[in-house]
């Protein structure tokens, strides 16, 4: 692909402005608006907003790897799938150059744009995140592989960025599932989330539409430590840690994908009111865990090492072979757990909560992902108790140099 000619500086909003200035020849602001690309005497010149280290509760943007990933969880998600309406690879590139000073901005705990003098227009930024900080913002951009087919690139989709096979137990509804892009937005306050993506959209009007979205929350215990699902069980207590099983794990290492993730989500219904029935003891059973300090069963910490293999003075399995812990530790693959759990009111048919667990991975494959859910299979205790309605799969970019923009290795590779 013909990337076409580059200044080779760095240009603010202001002198993008004075370079679109009565009396420039040969400038023209291209579909993405100001914000984004622009030519400017021929050449394509990239807006640059820079991280403020001034910011409060401010994560980076720039850097090897997205925001949002290796970062702390946060106490809030506001995930979005989207469907694209174009169906050009270079309409896809103006879209991530657009987006990028944006969420730049947006981690920043700026609005998206500079406002506009002019009280008869809509305001260029929605603004119920006005005053808010930056509440530690992340935003993670992802590709689905059927984004590939509809721009016809799939001659550069990774191999490995394909749906995910059906499961035991999946009764995946159309409605959370699958996508063109996703947007996660991670943040201390739902408000600077949701508002985060819903700008980005904003800015997107007639290029894409919503596919699926889906709120959620963490809540932490004090001092720190790793946040309980809505069955009251630590979830993420196995996460890797140092950078050497980030690299072992999560990052991948060739391609257009290097320093690269792919992102695998599922909505899991959690059937709380069968759960609360359920006794204290056959719910450690379930998992393997003891609820209150997080340990394996046969040991005192929550980060406790243990085999499943051992077994007690009766020959049986101390961590029951039919749960969750046993049989994920069996498939002897590891992922990156970073999910929320969610509360969206009722089932309109049953009257039953609909809540649960938005579970989001991250992983340098998705054989990892897929070679666990193989192994908890029909076996695994928890699925009396569960059901996966939603599920997607997207390759996350690498990090982006402060200069360039989200995606840009995939477009060299074109």
């Amino acid at each position: 692909m013909n990337e076409g000619k580059w200044l080779n500086k760095k240009v603010s909003r202001r002198e993008m402005l004075k370079m679109t200035g009565v009396g420039v020849v040969g400038v023209a602001i291209g579909a993405t608006g100001l914000g984004g690309a622009m030519k400017v005497m021929g050449y394509d010149v990239l807006e640059v907003v820079s991280d403020n280290p001034l910011s409060k509760n401010k994560v980076n943007f720039y850097g090897k790897y997205q925001s949002g990933i290796a970062t702390p969880a946060q106490k809030h998600v506001y995930f979005a799938s989207l469907n694209v309406l174009f169906d050009t690879p270079e309409k896809l590139k103006q879209l991530f150059q657009k987006w990028t000073p944006m969420i730049v901005r947006l981690m920043n705990g700026e609005q998206i744009d500079e406002m506009s003098s002019n009280s008869y227009v809509p305001p260029v930024d929605t603004g119920e995140a006005e005053g808010l900080n930056a509440n530690n913002l992340t935003i993670t951009v992802g590709v689905g592989p059927s984004l590939f087919k509809k721009l016809n690139i799939e001659h550069i989709k990774p191999k490995e960025l394909e749906d995910l096979p059906h499961f035991p137990k999946d009764q995946l509804q159309e409605a959370y599932t699958g996508g063109d892009i996703c947007i996660q937005a991670c943040a201390d306050d739902p408000q600077v989330a949701f508002h985060a993506v819903r700008n980005l959209v904003r800015q997107a009007s007639g290029q894409v539409v919503i596919h699926w979205a889906q709120a959620g929350f963490n809540s932490f215990p004090e001092g720190g430590g790793t946040p309980r699902n809505l069955f009251a069980f630590k979830d993420g207590t196995v996460n890797p840690k140092t950078d050497e099983e980030f690299k072992e794990v999560v990052w991948c290492d060739s391609g257009w994908m290097k320093n690269g993730t792919y992102l695998i989500v599922r909505k899991i219904q959690m059937h709380l009111e069968t759960w609360d029935r359920t006794s204290l003891k056959d719910q450690e059973t379930t998992f393997g865990r003891y609820r209150d300090s997080g340990a394996p069963i046969g040991k005192m910490d929550e980060f406790d090492d243990f085999d499943i293999e051992e077994k007690d003075e009766n020959g049986n399995y101390i961590i029951p072979e039919i749960s969750h812990v046993h049989l994920a530790r069996k498939s002897g693959a590891k992922i990156l757990r970073r999910s929320f759990s969610y509360a969206s009111g009722i089932v309109d048919k049953t009257g039953a909560h609909d809540a649960g667990l938005l579970f989001i991975s991250f992983q340098k494959s998705p054989k990892q992902f897929i070679t666990i859910q193989n192994s908890l299979g029909r076996m695994d205790k928890l699925n009396e108790y569960i059901t996966h309605r939603g599920s997607a799969i997207f390759a996350c970019f690498p990090g982006v140099k402060e200069g360039g923009y989200l995606g840009e290795t995939l477009f060299k590779a074109l």
